[in-house]
C-alpha cells in the first residue's frame, strides 16, 4: 500500500452518527464520504479548478491537498501526487473482484478514492480523488 497505513477500526478525531452525517452533507457527497461510492467521471467541478489554494474534506474541512500537487490525469477525476503530511490515510480495498489502495480522510475518515503507482514525478503516485467528497478554499491574495 501507499501512504499511511491504517485500518478500517480506526478512531478518527471527528465522529458523528449517521443522521447526523446525512443532515450535514448532500446525498451524493454523504454516497462517496460514507458509503465508500465513486462520481461519474467529469462530473464535479473541482476536476477543472486551476487556482492556488487547497483542496480540503467535504466531510469535516481537513485540509487534504495543495493545488500545486493537482495534475491532469485525463481519467475525469481530480488527481493529485501527494497528500498533504498526515492528512489521509490507507486501507486495502478488495471490492470489484481487484485490489486497489483506498485513500480516506485522517481526521473523518471519509472515503476519497483511491491511490495507484501511476504518477507523475517526483512520487510516481495518482491520488484518484472524487471531488465531491472535497471542497476548494482559494488562496489568499
Amino acid at each position: 500500500m501507499f501512504g499511511s497505513e491504517t485500518t478500517q477500526t480506526e478512531t478518527f478525531e471527528v465522529t458523528l452518527t449517521d443522521a447526523e452525517w446525512r443532515a450535514k452533507l448532500s446525498p451524493e457527497q454523504y454516497r462517496v464520504l460514507r458509503g465508500h461510492g465513486t462520481e461519474r467521471a467529469g462530473s464535479c467541478a473541482l476536476n477543472y479548478e486551476k487556482r492556488a489554494g487547497t483542496f480540503i474534506c467535504a466531510g469535516c474541512g481537513n485540509p487534504l491537498f495543495k493545488a500545486g500537487t493537482k495534475f491532469e490525469s485525463g481519467t475525469g477525476w481530480p488527481s493529485f501526487d501527494q497528500p498533504l503530511e498526515g492528512a489521509v490515510g490507507t486501507t486495502e480495498d478488495g471490492s470489484f473482484m481487484m485490489t486497489r489502495t483506498e485513500v480516506h480522510c485522517a481526521r473523518c475518515g471519509g472515503h476519497l478514492g483511491h491511490v495507484f503507482p501511476d504518477g507523475p514525478p517526483p512520487t510516481g503516485l495518482r491520488y484518484c480523488m472524487n471531488g465531491v467528497a472535497m471542497d476548494f478554499v482559494p488562496a489568499e491574495a
